[in-house]
């Protein structure tokens, strides 16, 4: 389901950095993958980059990995939130919820 979709966008995300950081910036397969996990995560990059095209990469890359972040959060609290509203009877263009419903014809 949902974890699962996330858990594609990631590990999919952790490739893109994993292969970029090695072809780019020349760094080793395991700096590579720590370096992306850590842009990932959120927490910043661990190795500097002297090569100008690795700079490139991690800009995007960094840029990328928000909205990576994001998608991947939005994925697994969907289903939770969509029960919450059927919970509440939330329904779309409800705007307040206080307006007298018009009689039936």
């Amino acid at each position: 389901g949902s974890i699962g979709a996330a858990g594609i966008v990631i590990g999919g995300s952790l490739l893109i950095g994993i292969l970029g950081y090695h072809e780019w910036a020349g760094l080793g397969w395991l700096d590579a993958m720590v370096n992306a996990s850590m842009i990932l995560g959120g927490m910043g990059p661990v190795d500097p980059i002297t090569r100008a095209a690795g700079k490139w990469f991690e800009s995007a890359y960094a840029l990328y990995s928000g909205v990576a972040l994001l998608t991947s959060v939005g994925l697994i609290f969907a289903p939770a939130v969509h029960r919450l509203m059927h919970r509440f009877h939330v329904e779309a263009g409800d705007d307040d919820g206080d307006a007298p419903r018009r009689p039936a014809k």
